[in-house]
């Protein structure tokens, strides 16, 4: 009989416990996400570069809270210069790559997914060798392949797209579409966006929030992020990268000279000679030769460093003239008046930061901007090389990029002493490359399936201490109970 009187209050006190834990205030706790990975490779004009973001696999409104893991440089020159040099590209991408599986941990492997986006580079050739392009692009698809990653494709991206992925990765970086609250929470802190300015080799992109109605809807772009909608102007300049302004000039030079052999440049240092071979100049879309010419011939190019030509001669690349828009920066191309922040990085970035090392001052305007390109512009090659031993070959072109600079910003997109000051010049920002390529994975991660976080049922703090409180209660009644029949029956245990 006692036996079963301590089974029933046992059975009593067990089923009271279990639903006074089913019945008391919960709340869900997520547990540790794990985290979903992402390879992009900038296939850029002059070199290739290896990104790879991580996010948690609880996704923020449908984008991923992406962040850079680490990257890679791949050695050698863009993936466009190995045309014709079969297997040469794919091979470039192998130690970064390499490099991937060793980062990325095992088990995720087959679930992070790798794309490849080209730019510049790979738009000229597609416009001068389609042939090459595609076998060039087929070549590293497959390359890429072979690695046990979720390859996604390799494309070249167009200018519109370049600029928009780089302006999202600004305003990313700059925390204008989601911030990490101090009390622990995601939050969109609704501010004016940011614009971005890029320079690469091939091309220079624009692109900044502007209103619903301009002047010409193909340089609109819409995209939504957050959960919010945003309409930006976007717009790319083929043949105005640095790169291909270098060459667009060396051809000026040649045809207002009349020679093919010898021509004097305004803009690279005096006391600096070089020979290249007329081959260099032309094999590109961007120089249209109107005569035969050999391209094994020489041509022979002596500096003489005069600010003042070679800002007429960079300005002569430019056309500024037959707008039929209520606005245009150049070449007939409309934008809208600039407004608001700005980030330029890319060539930018590097040709501004040797500018203010070069003059030795803080530029913050147009006119200290012109008084450090001529510092730059009248030194000779000998006290270039003297001040600036580590900057190698760049020296010879800086007089030009940073008059090319000059050009786009000034006279181009139409910044003036109240807008300039807005410009930030940034290489990196919160450990991330800027560029295109984190605004690529951002917007590819909309596309990524979201994966269920591990939730369990936990209680709050102060029912947890009244769950304590009743459990040490019953506790105690069920020893005085157990107590009280063991003394009326010594030799009849409940247990």
């Amino acid at each position: 009989m006692q036996l079963q009187v301590c089974t029933a209050v046992a059975a009593v006190f067990i089923s009271f416990i279990g639903i006074l834990l089913l019945i008391i205030n919960t709340e869900d706790v997520k547990g540790p996400a794990q985290l979903m990975y992402g390879i992009v490779l900038d296939a850029g004009s002059s070199h290739t570069s290896m990104f790879i973001y991580k996010w948690p696999a609880d996704k923020q409104n449908g984008t991923g809270i992406v962040s850079q893991h680490s990257e890679c440089h791949v050695k050698g020159g863009g993936i466009s210069s190995y045309a014709g040099n079969k297997g040469g590209a794919a091979r470039s991408l192998e130690e970064c790559m390499e490099k991937a599986i060793q980062e990325i941990p095992k088990s995720r492997h087959k679930l992070t997914p790798l794309y490849l986006g080209a730019t510049g580079g790979m738009r000229l050739l597609n416009i001068s060798k389609p042939k090459e392009s595609d076998e060039v692009l087929k070549e590293v698809a497959d390359k890429l392949k072979t690695y046990p990653f979720s390859f996604k494709g390799a494309t070249i991206l167009s200018g519109q797209e370049e600029g928009a992925y780089g302006w999202v990765t600004v305003n990313y970086l700059l925390e204008k579409f989601i911030k990490y609250s101090f009390v622990g929470q995601w939050l969109s802190p609704g501010k004016d966006t940011a614009g971005a300015l890029d320079l690469g080799g091939a091309s220079t992109q624009i692109t900044f929030e502007t209103a619903p109605t301009v002047g010409n809807k193909d340089s609109l772009m819409k995209l939504r992020l957050y959960g919010r909608d945003y309409q930006i102007y976007t717009q790319s300049f083929l043949c105005f990268g640095r790169q291909q302004v270098l060459l667009r000039l060396l051809a000026l030079l040649m045809t207002t000279q009349g020679s093919d052999r010898s021509i004097v440049h305004p803009c690279y240092p005096a006391d600096y000679s070089d020979s290249i071979k007329l081959s260099s100049v032309f094999d590109t879309p961007c120089n249209k030769r109107q005569t035969p010419y050999k391209p094994d011939d020489n041509l022979q190019i002596k500096g003489t460093g005069n600010y003042n030509q070679c800002l007429g001669n960079i300005s002569r690349l430019f056309s500024f003239d037959n707008c039929s828009y209520s606005r245009c920066s150049f070449d007939g191309v409309f934008q809208p008046s600039v407004t608001g922040n700005f980030m330029a990085f890319s060539a930018f970035f590097y040709t501004h930061s040797f500018l203010q090392k070069a003059a030795g001052i803080t530029i913050t305007s147009p006119a200290d901007l012109e008084d450090a390109v001529r510092v730059v512009c009248n030194m000779s090659f000998q006290e270039m090389q003297n001040k600036f031993p580590d900057e190698g070959d760049h020296l010879r072109d800086y007089c030009a990029d940073s008059i090319l600079l000059q050009v786009l910003l000034i006279k181009g997109y139409g910044f003036s002493d109240l807008s300039f000051p807005h410009i930030s010049f940034q290489e990196k920002a919160e450990d991330n490359s800027v560029g295109w390529s984190l605004g690529y994975m951002l917007r590819l991660s909309n596309l990524l399936p979201a994966e269920n976080v591990l939730v369990r049922k936990t209680l709050r703090p102060d029912a947890w201490r009244a769950a304590v409180f009743l459990f040490s209660g019953f506790l105690i009644v069920s020893v005085f109970f157990l107590l009280r029949n063991y003394q009326k029956n010594a030799t009849k245990l409940c247990f």
